[in-house]
């Protein structure tokens, strides 16, 4: 390993507060409401995506057709991303630039699911419910509904629109993924095999089937909406009844190796000097410690005062996250609070609000009352994650 610095000079941030830098800035230091739809999926509540004019970032109509919400999302972002870096429609930059993506696997048509079981319940035997089925899926399926499910036609539509055609890695797997996706990215410049890479992950929080995945496991909050920290807080009933309220997003950044930055003159938000990542066995290793351990050594490293905290909400995970960062003395906020659980595109997230944290000098304003109200001055910032199952990770940035 060469040891190359690692730069982040690029982020793209779409969420339902808003596209852009500062749009999510302002959310974070004069916390406004959160943007809330509490009727569509009742009994559950999501972060709804505001308005987005897809043309801005994906100009052709033919690919915004057929492009998956979720996929539009990461498309939309990772233009962002590559727009604030300045490599927007530079061609001899973007050839070589590589990618790395964290991506699900696609929505499903709810009206052709329905279709299917509310005639199947009229089908009096197994062969009938067959002849069903057959016949619906040769005529009522898109072709390019099978292509829109694919988790590598994000990276497929971003080299399209956007010309990044480098090499190109798909990861899946909830949270480990976008951990993953970050992790490789890093490893990568810090080695020397890439120079500039755009990573992220995007996420459509408001489609039934994605709800219905959390649902299964009693993940999602279904008794009205609180801060993340506060979920569960001396109520047993909201114990039993999970602690995620979801939203959609798309979160990308833009990573170079310090030669590279320095060779084009870019701007830089922060210098990401450690991901640590791991797959701790819960049942056996308190996630708490586990999480104390990486923090202790981060810091150690580079001194941080201030987190910025992907924290669920889901009762038990989010308790010993809050638990380490208090161990450790850091300042701590967390995001989901305001923006929701973007599931991929959580970790990334996490990063771009760290690296405009280092790169303003300041900690953002609490999100909630539980959390330590100093705001202090910033050299250094961690973003660390808990996945709801498993995974684990931070990053620790610093000022160039």
């Amino acid at each position: 390993m060469q040891g190359n610095s690692v730069l982040i000079t690029g982020i793209g941030l779409v969420s339902s507060m808003g596209e852009g830098i500062e749009a999510h800035w302002q959310a974070v230091t004069a916390p406004l409401a959160p943007n809330l739809d509490k009727t569509g999926f009742a009994p559950y509540i999501v972060h709804r995506l505001g308005a987005v004019d897809w043309n801005l970032q994906i100009p052709r109509r033919s690919d915004q057709r057929q492009m998956e919400i979720w996929q539009r999302l990461g498309t939309y972002a990772a233009g962002l991303a590559l727009e604030d870096a300045g490599l927007k429609a530079r061609e001899d930059l973007t050839a070589k630039m590589d990618m790395i993506i964290a991506a699900g696997g696609g929505e499903r048509d709810i009206a052709v699911d329905t279709q299917i079981l509310a005639q199947a319940r009229l089908c009096r035997t197994e062969e009938e419910r067959g002849r069903l089925l057959n016949r619906i899926l040769l005529t009522e399926l898109r072709p390019t509904l099978f292509l829109a499910q694919l988790s590598n036609l994000l990276a497929g539509n971003i080299s399209i629109v956007h010309k990044v055609t480098g090499s190109s890695r798909s990861f899946m797997g909830e949270e480990g993924s976008g951990l993953a996706a970050m992790e490789t990215a890093f490893a990568r410049i810090r080695s020397g095999q890439s120079s500039h890479i755009l990573v992220g992950a995007s996420y459509n929080a408001e489609h039934y089937d994605m709800l219905l995945g959390q649902e299964l496991n009693s993940y999602l909050k279904a008794d009205g909406y609180a801060p993340v920290w506060s979920r569960h807080r001396g109520d047993e009933r909201a114990q039993a009844a999970g602690g995620l309220i979801t939203g959609t997003a798309g979160a990308f950044l833009v990573l170079e190796s310090a030669a590279h930055a320095e060779t084009r003159g870019a701007r830089v938000y922060a210098e990401i000097d450690i991901i640590a990542t791991g797959q701790t066995n819960r049942q056996k290793t308190s996630l708490a410690e586990t999480l104390s351990a990486m923090i202790k050594t981060a810091i150690a490293e580079k001194k941080a005062d201030f987190a910025v905290s992907a924290a669920s909400g889901v009762y038990g995970v989010t308790q010993q996250e809050e638990k380490a960062l208090q161990q450790a003395g850091l300042v701590y906020r967390a995001f989901s609070t305001l923006f929701g659980h973007m599931r991929e595109a959580q970790f990334p997230f996490a990063v771009a609000l760290a690296a405009l944290a280092v790169h303003k000098g300041r900690a953002f304003a609490p999100l909630e009352k539980k959390e330590p109200a100093q705001m202090p001055e910033l050299e250094s910032a961690l973003a660390i994650i808990a996945g709801i199952d498993r995974a684990e990770g931070l990053a620790c940035l610093s000022k160039v």
